[in-house]
């Protein structure tokens, strides 16, 4: 992520980050093991390259029952060296939208489905130790959610509001006392949703982001390292699909151009959500 300064604005730009897929922890059983594997790939394997080419090493999974539930909770995983995966993070009570989750869309209260980079840090208070870029942010700085805007789904600096859809980031309160951006929609595409974050809860269902009690932010931003490709996955426990009925992911939608195809690997990426908790539950806890 770079900062773009021009006389009038300082933009910060979102760009894509994706990483290849960590293995997943050993339960002993060949067949689960080589399942899990495979399950591992199809969640967090997708996209783009990662801009240090190296391979997501800490997953962070937020999960809930159903797809309307404003509620549900939060747990964070590291691979270690061995290839399996330790909680670093035990599971917290977590917020999603007002609207629960799904397909993201602007000016609509809910949370985006998916795997996502986490890219950049911000909020209030001072830098309390992340590895991650991070902004300690002012009065002067704005998340920019116009959708006619040339600065659309961007951090702005500026001594004004730059658009009427903008968000004052210091202003907002405590919710922004620590807050890390999920890159859901990096190429900035209006109407996808703006200004998704990983933030400080007020124990009330959010706009579209995840909110954790602030002992769980300060936990998270200090773990947190860009150089082991951080992702967050936002996810139900939904059945697995059956053919091709049914487990379309809100990305790739049964009806958008990918087809049939799509809706496979949205339900193996739910799927996997839903197995995660319970295979980690033999992983050693921190």
């Amino acid at each position: 992520m770079g900062l773009a300064v021009a006389a009038a604005a300082t933009v910060l730009m979102v760009p894509a980050v994706a990483n290849a897929a960590p293995g997943a922890p050993s339960t002993g059983n060949g067949s689960v093991d080589s399942t899990l594997n495979s399950l591992l790939d199809a969640l967090v394997g997708g996209g783009a390259p990662s801009p240090n080419g190296k391979p997501t090493s800490q997953l962070i999974v937020a999960t809930g029952k159903n797809a309307t539930d404003t509620t549900g909770t939060l747990t964070a995983y590291e691979r270690e060296a061995n290839g399996q995966w330790k909680v670093v993070v035990q599971p917290v009570k977590a917020f999603f939208g007002a609207k629960g989750q799904g397909e993201p869309q602007d000016n609509v209260s809910r949370t985006p489905s998916g795997t996502f980079a986490l890219d950049q840090a911000f909020g209030r208070k001072a830098n309390p130790g992340t590895k991650m870029p991070y902004r300690q942010v002012t009065a002067k700085d704005w998340w920019d959610s116009d959708m006619k805007s040339p600065t659309y789904n961007t951090l702005v600096t500026k001594d004004s509001k730059p658009s009427a859809e903008a968000e004052n980031l210091y202003n907002s309160g405590p919710v922004y006392d620590y807050a890390v951006n999920i890159a859901h929609n990096a190429a900035r595409t209006p109407g996808k949703a703006s200004a998704i974050f990983l933030h400080v809860t007020n124990n009330s269902p959010t706009e579209g982001c995840v909110a954790v009690p602030e002992s769980s932010m300060v936990q998270i931003l200090k773990w947190l390292d860009p150089a082991k490709s951080p992702k967050i996955t936002i996810g139900v426990n939904a059945q697995a699909p059956s053919g091709d009925a049914g487990g379309a992911s809100p990305q790739e939608h049964k009806d958008s151009p990918n087809g049939a195809g799509a809706g496979i690997l949205g339900g193996l990426t739910e799927s996997l959500t839903n197995l995660i908790p319970q295979v980690l539950g033999q992983v050693t806890q921190s």
